[in-house]
């Protein structure tokens, strides 16, 4: 099973439906790529809620804009999309970390000092885990 392709599933899912709020089931990595998504503004809010016996939830409002000429807002996350899978490990050095559309995404790396985006993971010259990105 592969839980942050599904969570990363359930995301683009939940935008091509227009809905505003999603629940996920909770764990480590997925509470820190919803941080990441919500300090760089790619979602309005989350929150960690308890769900059913010990699995915890993420609750995720999604964020729209607003584009002149539609009708409709589009979703602020274009593409999230899983790099590195159970059973294809991407690892990578510090050096050779990928850019999301030549900086405007981020990519999410798992280090020994957490999860990091693509360029804290340079500047603190630390490599790791290639999980996925998000444009």
């Amino acid at each position: 099973m592969d839980t942050i392709g599904d969570f990363f599933t359930i995301i683009r899912n939940a935008l091509k439906a227009r809905k505003r709020v999603v629940e996920v089931p909770a764990s480590k990595l997925k509470k820190e790529i919803t941080k990441i998504l919500y300090d760089q503004g790619y979602i309005l809010n989350y929150k960690f809620a308890p769900g059913v016996g010990d699995q915890e939830t993420i609750k995720i409002a999604l964020k729209y804009t607003r584009v002149p000429g539609k009708a409709e807002p589009e979703p602020v996350i274009k593409e999230i999309k899983r790099i590195s899978r159970p059973g294809l490990r991407r690892y990578e050095g510090w050096k050779s970390i990928p850019r999301a559309a030549n900086g405007l995404g981020i990519v999410f790396v798992s280090t020994s000092r957490g999860v990091l985006t693509d360029k804290e993971a340079r500047r603190l010259q630390v490599g790791g885990e290639v999980v996925g990105y998000v444009i």
